[in-house]
């Protein structure tokens, strides 16, 4: 079962999110508010792959995305971002990102996302 780490500074957001891959069989194994967050909780969970809000407090998703792939060149990171931010979503991709998924999100396009991400 694929551990699932969710970074998103909303908290309604965070929860949407876990409820979908719990459901569709993922093991949500870890949460982060910010960037920040992120890169401590990356370390300690070892997740196979995270799910990783643009616009956050503290650190941004780009910028924690970057410091993630230094950390781990294999890690497996999807976008999550709010319509109007394509700009960001280029500069994720570009930086390594392996997908991007757009709020509101469908729950299938986020787990085909994974799916694609952890083959």
């Amino acid at each position: 079962m694929p551990r699932i780490l969710v970074v998103d500074d909303n908290a309604f957001m965070r929860n949407n999110i876990k409820n979908v891959l719990t459901g569709a069989g993922f093991d949500v194994v870890a949460e982060a508010s910010d960037g920040i967050e992120a890169i401590s909780m990356y370390q300690s969970s070892g997740p196979d792959l995270v799910t990783l809000d643009i616009t956050m407090p503290n650190m941004d998703g780009v910028q924690a995305l970057k410091e993630l792939r230094s950390l781990d060149p294999a890690a497996k990171i999807i976008m999550v971002s709010a319509m109007g931010q394509e700009a960001l979503v280029v500069e994720a991709i570009t930086a390594g990102a392996a997908d991007f998924v757009v709020k509101p999100f469908q729950p299938e396009r986020v787990v085909d996302a994974i799916n694609k991400a952890l083959v």
